[in-house]
């Protein structure tokens, strides 16, 4: 008689149909997803396993299991780079440019540190991160150890998830055999390899703002936001009302309306998605109300996310003034993005 697989404990909890299917506890989510990344669990059940959780929805505990699961993973640099800021990219923009990119160039320009990590390619007719960074000059990191290199140097470092982990990169490049998306796409954002104390998050559907900052409670981390951005980026969506969910530690979750900063409510598609009007934008060649107003609400948040503003208000004045302080020249750099920024790091 074949012995039962030792994954198939956790297939079954899931399948056990309404009346027993329960969710995985926190130690149950890290262990299977260690399993799952360390080679311990077969395709068949890779494939079940995804597949159910997105049937049942994915609860706090899992998404936090999950992430510590993938944390244990990770191969690490000896010196861990100290980091202000992790940012996670993995939805691609297919409506509006990637503003948000703008936004933590300018961050680093100022002397804060931001580690992103994203990936790209899983969803066709997407512009992703990665090739919007190449062209302005900032190529992806092909290790952690890289990456913590470029933070010293220029304050801001970007790693594909397929360097950070292939497992997960493998995990999230089966949406096309699966048809679905998986439980990956929502805890990739969480994994802030170097400890940054606040890390910002954005989702396309309203419905996972309170799992994200669930999670993040249970993850303790220090402070962390979520919420709904244009296509699903951390990017505010200037012409309408934001609903910002913030967690600092194990507290209870704080939630903000961030008002729109444009009158009109609509805002056509970008049909042509031309890197090079980002850098009109950043050296202030062109009028584009829209993308500077995307550009500063996103960092706005962002700096009311660290405890750098004492409400709204004063984060988005904060965010005009460090937009209109930019280094105007350095974009695109030359060398293969080489040329570090200013040395204006921030308490």
């Amino acid at each position: 008689m074949q012995e039962t697989h030792p994954f198939a404990r956790f297939v079954a909890i899931l399948g056990r149909g309404k009346t027993k299917q329960r969710h995985l506890t926190l130690e149950e989510s890290r262990d299977a997803m260690a399993m799952i990344l360390r080679g311990e669990a077969v395709a068949e059940q890779i494939g079940a396993f995804l597949m159910l959780l997105r049937l049942k929805e994915e609860a706090p505990e899992e998404i936090a299991g999950f992430t510590l699961g993938a944390r244990a993973t990770f191969d690490l640099p000896a010196e861990i780079p100290e980091v202000d800021l992790d940012w996670s990219s993995y939805a691609g923009k297919r409506i509006q440019l990637p503003w948000f990119v703008l936004s933590v160039l300018a961050m680093a320009g100022a002397g804060y540190r931001i580690f992103m990590h994203g990936a790209e390619g899983h969803t066709p007719g997407r512009l992703y991160t990665r090739e919007v960074l190449a062209q302005l000059g900032f190529p992806a990191a092909t290790s952690l150890e890289q990456a913590a290199d470029q933070i010293a140097t220029r304050n801001f470092a970007y790693v594909p998830l397929a360097v950070l982990s292939p497992g997960l990169s493998h995990l999230i490049e089966l949406r096309p055999i699966l048809g679905l998306r998986s439980p990956v796409h929502s805890f990739a954002r969480m994994l802030n390899p170097f400890g940054a104390p606040t890390m910002m998050q954005g989702i396309f559907h309203r419905g996972f703002m309170d799992i994200h900052a669930g999670a993040a409670r249970i993850l303790g981390q220090p402070r962390m936001a979520v919420f709904r951005g244009e296509g699903g980026e951390i990017e505010r969506r200037p012409n309408k009302p934001t609903v910002v969910w913030s967690t600092f530690g194990d507290t209870d979750p704080v939630v903000e309306t961030w008002p729109a900063l444009l009158a009109d409510p609509h805002q056509e598609a970008d049909r042509d998605m031309r890197i090079d009007d980002m850098i009109a934008v950043w050296r202030g060649t062109a009028d584009n109300p829209y993308a500077e107003a995307s550009v500063t609400g996103t960092i706005a948040i962002t700096l009311r996310t660290m405890g750098k503003a004492k409400n709204i208000e004063d984060a988005q004045a904060q965010a005009q003034q460090l937009w209109s302080e930019r280094d105007r020249g350095f974009l695109p750099l030359s060398g293969g993005g080489d040329v570090p920024l200013p040395d204006r790091r921030r308490a």
